[in-house]
């Protein structure tokens, strides 16, 4: 399948990858060896997301991952698990050798992230679209019991297709949780095309206004922005907000971004590894 035209038109203008995007996404793929398939385009658009929220912006304890006081960060786009394990092996939440163990018999690093299994991951996720209801069950459990933490909610635009979302964003503004913050990866392709063909999503900040959301925009693999974009949340103080990343599908792999086949991949051998390394080794 070539890129997609629609989302090609609609990508931002990124600057080039640092190494430590470059690092995580080379530790992306090594998982990729031990598990022979997985969501690669899905992942790769997330990795500073990911990054930011985990340098930079949650307050939360690798070594003691249950702390009541912490932050939370649910990636309802489950399927991008690889961007998730990846940032919180590289922040002490258990050992970078795990990630070898990606999707093997008896791992605790499945397609998809299990809360009971791995350490740092709030929530169970898979089926797309519980990801904002979970959230605004978490938030208003924190305002109940007058604690400080924050709760972050990484969707994909995809994703966004499910009515339970719309649901959930119009619990959050009735109950005005500005202790709530909506992520949507904006990478423009879902599973089958682009967004633009299967639903078009636009206008797509409106709609969350709409709803009640504070929002801002920024390009989803520029750390400065991301960083700025986060540093200002929550937009409102009496309700709400989002943040809409526009990013690329497989980005930093260039035969992969723009195409809806690399949504996820199977039967990844050692000479598709190499070429996955070789790319991004090209910046």
């Amino acid at each position: 399948m070539v890129a997609d035209p629609i989302a090609l038109a609609r990508s931002p203008a990124s600057p080039p990858l640092d190494q430590r995007s470059l690092t995580l996404r080379g530790m992306v793929v090594d998982a990729l060896e031990g598990g022979e398939r997985g969501h690669i385009g899905s992942a790769m658009s997330l990795i500073e997301i990911m990054r930011v929220l985990y340098d930079d912006v949650l307050d939360v304890r690798p070594e003691d991952p249950g702390w009541s006081g912490r932050d939370r960060c649910i990636l309802s786009k489950g399927h991008g698990c690889l961007a998730l394990y990846v940032l919180l092996a590289d922040k002490g939440f258990f050992p970078v050798d795990e990630l070898a163990t990606f999707c093997r018999r008896g791992s605790i690093l499945g397609g998809h992230p299990e809360a009971e299994l791995v350490p740092g991951v709030e929530a169970s996720t898979g089926a797309l679209g519980h990801g904002l209801s979970i959230g605004v069950g978490m938030a208003l459990a924190a305002r109940m019991q007058g604690r400080q933490g924050r709760v972050f909610v990484v969707m994909g635009d995809g994703e966004i297709n499910e009515g339970s979302v719309w649901e959930a964003a119009m619990c959050a503004a009735k109950h005005r949780l500005s202790n709530l913050i909506a992520v949507i990866d904006y990478n423009k392709i879902q599973s089958a095309g682009s967004t633009a063909e299967i639903l078009e999503l636009e206008p797509l900040a409106d709609k969350w206004r709409a709803f009640g959301f504070a929002e801002t925009e920024c390009d989803g693999h520029d750390v400065t922005a991301l960083r700025a974009a986060f540093e200002g949340v929550p937009l409102a103080a009496d309700g709400p907000s989002v943040v809409i990343c526009h990013t690329v599908k497989g980005k930093g792999i260039g035969f992969a971004e723009h195409d809806p086949a690399w949504h996820h991949r199977s039967r990844i051998d050692a000479d598709l590894i190499a070429d996955m390394h070789a790319a991004l080794e090209q910046g």
